[in-house]
């Protein structure tokens, strides 16, 4: 078994592949210069096309949900809730790290994308202490979607509500005995609320263009 720091440098690694920049040299532009100049899925699919966004969120959401799986495997922790203590930290950070090398970028000045789709990978991941309430965010966020058109709305819901599905995962995994102490979902509830935080920061951008009524909608191209 590989040494177990290395997994959340695997993970930052991963997360860090600038899929949207890519993208759009494939396509002959530097997606920077363009519409919101981030390199994330949503900016994608307003310059490119809707098409290209939901190949940008599923390349996102793989670089999340692959290595965080794989370091869930080797730790024996795939599958399982109730964990020792070292499996569940080494599990999370590996988690914390993907998405943190998908917002800050190393190859790109720390600048990167807004950790949405990687951060719905890397629940996936951690099954099944995260993945449903992960999968519950993500029909959250599709209906969100669905009814204002708005990613950025629907993102910022799904973030909203991921901490709330967390703790309510973990009430029904205890009441049904898969769990002997709810207090060991505790850290994972930590790591919703973070990853909360850093949706909100990340689009603290988003949020401002909300207010002031210039966000545009999903389909509609800069």
């Amino acid at each position: 078994m590989p040494p177990l720091w290395l997994y959340p440098i695997i993970a930052f690694f991963c997360g860090s592949i600038p899929t949207g920049l890519l993208i759009g040299k494939a396509k002959g532009i530097d997606i920077r210069q363009h519409g919101s100049k981030n390199i994330g899925a949503t900016n994608i699919g307003r310059v490119l096309g809707t098409k290209f966004f939901f190949l940008c969120f599923a390349i996102d959401l793989l670089k999340g949900l692959l290595p965080v799986a794989a370091a869930g495997y080797l730790l024996g922790a795939l599958g399982k809730f109730d964990l020792l203590p070292a499996q569940t930290a080494w599990w999370l950070g590996t988690m914390i790290a993907a998405v943190l090398g998908n917002v800050f970028n190393p190859w790109l000045k720390f600048k990167g994308g807004k950790g949405v789709a990687t951060s719905l990978g890397v629940l996936i991941g951690v099954f099944p202490a995260l993945s449903i309430p992960g999968m519950a965010a993500f029909a959250l966020w599709g209906a969100t979607l669905a009814i204002w058109r708005y990613i950025s709305i629907a993102s910022l819901a799904a973030a909203a509500a991921l901490p709330i599905f967390v703790i309510a995962q973990w009430a029904v995994a205890r009441g049904l005995g898969y769990v002997t102490d709810f207090s060991a979902g505790w850290p994972y509830v930590g790591v919703a609320s973070l990853l909360t935080v850093l949706v909100y920061w990340t689009h603290r951008a988003n949020i401002g263009r909300l207010r002031a009524g210039t966000e545009p909608k999903m389909g509609r191209r800069r």
